[in-house]
């Protein structure tokens, strides 16, 4: 019989578990400064500026808020991934590759905590 792992222990997939939820009150936080950036409908002064300055103002503010609406989408769906990796933990299913089967390295989830794919099935993309 090989001793190569099948599975994370507990208490390996717990270390992993305060990882995640460390990283969604981070990411959730940065969601809520990014959401509130493009719903700010205050003008920050602008009134009394020369109207040929505002109309190049006001397309900037329009690109900022753009541009922050991207980053909030992209930051819900980092947040949704890691839940889903959450429910992979519940499920003890936490860290096993979804292409190869064999468990990921310890070293990527750390830093990569609601990856599904090893190295090895990354590179094969």
């Amino acid at each position: 019989m090989s001793d190569v792992k099948l599975k994370y222990s507990k208490e390996d997939l717990q270390e992993f578990k305060a990882i995640i939820e460390k990283k969604i009150a981070r990411a959730e936080g940065d969601l809520a400064l990014l959401k509130a950036a493009f719903k700010n409908g205050a003008n920050n002064g602008t009134d009394d500026t020369s109207h040929s300055f505002k109309s190049f103002d006001e397309g900037s503010e329009v690109m900022n808020k753009e541009a922050n609406v991207q980053l909030a989408i992209r930051q819900e769906k980092f947040i949704r991934d890691l839940n889903n990796a959450l429910l992979r933990i519940e499920n003890n299913v936490y860290g096993i590759c979804r292409v190869t089967g064999k468990l990921i390295q310890k070293e990527r989830l750390k830093l990569v905590p609601h990856a599904t794919l090893s190295i090895e099935a990354k590179r094969k993309q």
